[in-house]
């Protein structure tokens, strides 16, 4: 069997953070980004992190690429190790981190990317190629020659992507790439990662977006508060729930309707997400949702309730998430804190 093309051996990461206090002085507490995290990705796939945000996803990418020490624990990438071989390791990824703070400005989207080929000593007739090549792939004639300063963030976004392959790396490092980008670019963009999937490359790929790791990913890792919580195909994480079935409702939810519908012998899980209005979104987690559809009914219906739809769904990876920690992919961990830890289910 192959060694992994990456692997991860109980990685680490803590922060200092300073709190606040008035009347007294700023105190320290830690904040554990990542976990004892385990990983191997294999050569030649697609490797999604699935988690929301703050859950820890760009910490272990920032690692992996250099940009970070861990707290203890280390990794390889390509067969090198992060912390000793620094250089062999960069030589060996392209890299977009999420955001697109990782452009020069002043500089058009050409002279960045001719810049950053430069440091990845690509000689310069192999790296006037190559963008002229990215160009045509990406679509960027129209504003390649504007300073990044003019662009959209779409447009920033595809002209990071842009950078992570001015190198030609054999792996890359996807950091939620589509987080800004519109429907139609973003489609684009998983496309284009596929067919350099085909071509060979090994992709690790993070994302809040369930469709995107079930449409791209071999295998996905699910991460939460720096844990990985569940690793497998999209298929093997959704057939771990067994026979469960989800339930949507739509409408407006009081609280004390949650905690009812929660009470309800049967219900595994409920997780909701906020709408607009005052309306919200029930995700009910059930062992056998025909049988058990009356009873959420009776559940729900009273004290200020309405109901506007109610309809089984297909089991989802978002739904693996729910079932693991009671919340949806949509609520920032960072947010929900340490109260989430302790509601933890199974």
């Amino acid at each position: 069997m192959p060694a992994p093309i990456i692997k991860v051996e109980d990685l680490s990461k803590t922060f200092l953070s300073k709190e606040r206090k008035k009347g007294a002085g700023r105190k320290k507490k830690p904040v554990h980004a990542l976990k004892a995290v385990n990983l191997d990705v294999k050569d030649g796939e697609v490797f999604g992190l699935l988690g929301p945000n703050g859950a820890g996803k760009t910490t272990l990418i920032k690692i992996l690429t250099t940009l970070l020490l861990p707290t203890s624990g280390t990794a390889w990438v390509n067969g090198y190790n992060i912390t000793k071989e620094e250089d062999e390791v960069r030589a060996s990824i392209g890299c977009m981190l999420m955001g697109d703070r990782g452009l020069y400005w002043k500089l058009t989207g050409r002279e960045n990317l001719d810049y950053f080929g430069a440091l990845y000593h690509v000689p310069k007739a192999d790296r006037t190629k190559k963008i002229e090549e990215l160009i045509a792939l990406l679509k960027l004639g129209d504003f390649i020659d504007r300073t990044v300063e003019t662009y959209s963030s779409g447009q920033r976004m595809i002209v990071a992507f842009a950078k992570s392959l001015v190198n030609d790396a054999p792996i890359l490092f996807l950091d939620e790439p589509t987080v800004t980008m519109d429907v139609p670019t973003a489609r684009e963009l998983r496309r284009i990662v596929r067919e350099m999937n085909d071509a060979g490359k090994t992709i690790l790929y993070t994302t809040h977006l369930m469709h995107e790791a079930e449409e791209l990913c071999d295998r996905v890792a699910i991460i939460d508060h720096g844990e990985i919580i569940a690793l497998g195909t999209p298929e093997e994480l959704k057939q771990s729930l067994g026979h469960e079935d989800v339930v949507s409702l739509e409408g407006i939810f009081p609280e004390s309707t949650v905690v009812r519908l929660r009470a309800v012998p049967g219900i595994r899980e409920v997780a909701v997400t906020a709408g607009d209005s005052g309306r919200s979104k029930l995700d009910v987690m059930v062992e056998n949702s025909r049988a058990m559809l009356p009873r959420i009914i009776e559940a729900v219906t009273g004290n200020g309730a309405t109901i506007e739809q109610i309809k089984p769904k297909e089991i989802t990876l978002e739904d693996v998430f729910v079932a693991k920690t009671g919340r949806t992919l949509a609520v920032d961990t960072r947010v929900v804190g340490e109260k989430a830890v302790s509601g933890r289910g199974g």
